[in-house]
């Protein structure tokens, strides 16, 4: 029997979604104006999300919701190791600090896991499904706007187990299925697209506190435009945010 919990968090989070994809750095970003600092710190505050939700994951596996959408190959924690690496060199644990929503967000994935296991779903649904769409986009841009070599700096984007378009296409849509046929009832689904809304809302949290870092490399006329929504004039001193 089938919970359709895809298509209900589909249609439960598109207006979280739009105001995701409308902060100021996401729009940047999609306007290619990728300042070097701000994604830095982006990945620093991602790997301590993504540990907190990997190690849930890992702990419940045998959890017989959880157990249906634990693979472990969609881990980002790893590859964001080799970003910071990339980024802060060998001893790049000693130059980091996680911003407040950082912890906030990696806090309450932990809370979830310990309280409300179920709601686990809705987090690894909203990073992973989103990295392995729009966050392809994304690091295109990114490889491209900070001048980055093949598989360096970007590793969060890169899943090895699914190298090509058509296997990412199979692989959202069988993850879609398993969502669909999860073994939870109504409430648990409401339940789900309830956490997925809050998801979305800590993701926004984080851009949001990276702003100052955007300001900084963009310039406040620039910044000012974007936050207004217009298109930010040209600086031909300044090419590259990086």
């Amino acid at each position: 029997m089938s919970c359709n919990l895809a298509f209900a968090l589909r249609q439960g989070t598109q207006h979280a979604h739009v105001l995701a994809e409308n902060t100021v750095l996401m729009k940047a970003w999609m306007k290619g104006m990728v300042a070097l600092d701000a994604f830095r710190e982006l990945l620093v505050n991602l790997y301590f999300v993504y540990g907190s939700l990997e190690q849930q994951l890992y702990s419940h596996q045998t959890h017989p919701v959880l157990g249906q959408i634990y693979w472990p190959s969609l881990n980002r924690q790893d590859n964001l190791r080799q970003d910071l690496v990339y980024f802060y060199g060998q001893d790049w644990q000693q130059h980091i600090r996680p911003r407040t929503a950082g912890l906030q967000y990696a806090a309450r994935i932990g809370v979830v896991g310990l309280t409300a296991p179920e709601r686990l779903v809705a987090h690894a649904y909203v990073r992973y499904m989103g990295d392995l769409s729009g966050g392809q986009q994304l690091q295109r841009i990114a490889r491209t706007a900070l001048s980055l070599p093949l598989k360096q700096g970007t590793r969060l984007y890169d899943f090895e187990d699914l190298p090509s378009v058509e296997a990412k296409r199979r692989f959202k849509q069988r993850y879609r299925d398993v969502l669909n046929h999860l073994p939870i009832g109504p409430e648990t689904v409401q339940q789900i697209v309830e956490e997925a809304n809050l998801a979305f809302r800590l993701n926004c949290d984080l851009m949001q506190s990276l702003e100052v870092d955007l300001q900084a490399a963009l310039g406040e006329e620039a910044f000012q435009s974007i936050l207004q929504g217009n298109r930010p004039p040209l600086h031909p001193a300044r090419p590259s945010v990086a």
